[in-house]
C-alpha cells in the first residue's frame, strides 16, 4: 500500500547548484529504489537556519513529496542519515483524511460576522472592590 510522505532535508551551504542537483536526484533514486514514486521537487532555495547545526549558518532547503510503501521511509532515512551533505531531515506522513485548509477569506468571514455582535453587547459591569 502507497502513502504519501514529505521528505524534507537541508543540505550543506557549501554545496554548488550541480552539487545541489545530484543530491536532489540521488535522493530521488533512493526513493524509487525503495518502490516508490516522486511526485515533486521544490527547492526552496539557500536559507539562514534559525540555529546553528554543524557550526554552519545557512543551509540549501529541499522538498520532495513522494508515494512510498509502508518499509520505504525506514531506507530512505538510513541513506539520508549517512550522507554527510545532509545538515538534516524530516520524513512526514501526510494524512490523506485531514481537512483542506481554508481559504483566507473564508476564515476571516467569520471573524468579521462574529465582530458586530461583539460590539453590539453591552459591556460587562464591574463592581468596584471594598
Amino acid at each position: 500500500m502507497m502513502r504519501p510522505y514529505e521528505v524534507a532535508f537541508i543540505a550543506h551551504p557549501e554545496v554548488d547548484e550541480d552539487g545541489l542537483i545530484a543530491l536532489t536526484d540521488k535522493v530521488q533514486g533512493w526513493i524509487t529504489a525503495a518502490s516508490g514514486t516522486v511526485e515533486k521537487v521544490e527547492r526552496l532555495g539557500k536559507k539562514r537556519l534559525a540555529y546553528e547545526i554543524r557550526k554552519q549558518r545557512d543551509g540549501h532547503y529541499v522538498i520532495i513529496n513522494a508515494q512510498l510503501s509502508t518499509g520505504g521511509p525506514q531506507d530512505v532515512e538510513r541513506n539520508l542519515r549517512l550522507t554527510e551533505q545532509v545538515l538534516r531531515f524530516m520524513i512526514t506522513r501526510i494524512d490523506e483524511n485531514a481537512p483542506a485548509a481554508p481559504a483566507a477569506e473564508t476564515a476571516a468571514a467569520p471573524e468579521a460576522a462574529a465582530a458586530p455582535e461583539a460590539q453590539a453587547s453591552p459591556a460587562p459591569e464591574t463592581t468596584p472592590a471594598a
